[in-house]
């Protein structure tokens, strides 16, 4: 349980960082279907790009945060349920990833102004974010799932 609750606050960093890589990332690695893994990589993508737009809001604005905990909170509870597991302490270390990885973000990309291109700053963070939520999903630190694709 306890490495659960640790890729679950892993996975939730990774969500406050990119809000769909919550219930993307056991969505993307389970053995759910073709069609819903690839919405999944399709919403990320997305995602990924939008943010590289000028047009795009901080994270933290109209509620972001709260956003961005409750999607790691619901791709821990992902992960709990995988591992048929109770799913509170992974919800809450999810949601408290989240919050950490909202506000940790808006602080490395403030950081950046002056020091990186905001471009590369994005794709450093879009890296990060990325690598955690795969390490969180994978089958490495035994999730359920990974690897039983049909």
């Amino acid at each position: 349980m306890s490495s659960l609750v640790v890729r679950s606050l892993l996975l939730g960093w990774a969500a406050g960082a990119r809000s769909s890589l919550g219930p993307a990332g056991p969505t993307i690695t389970g053995s759910g279907g073709l069609l819903a893994r690839a919405t999944a990589a399709v919403g990320v993508v997305g995602e990924i790009i939008a943010d590289k737009l000028p047009i795009a809001p901080s994270r933290l604005e109209h509620g972001g945060a709260l956003v961005r905990a409750t999607s790691g909170a619901i791709g821990a509870s992902m992960l709990a349920a995988r591992e048929r597991v109770n799913p509170v302490a992974p919800a809450l270390a999810g949601a408290i990833g989240g919050l950490a990885g909202a506000y940790g973000g808006a602080a490395w990309r403030s950081w950046a102004v002056g020091h990186l291109p905001d471009w590369q700053a994005a794709i450093a963070e879009d890296v990060v974010a990325l690598s955690a939520a795969t390490l969180a999903c994978s089958a490495r630190f035994g999730a359920p799932g990974v690897g039983q694709v049909q």
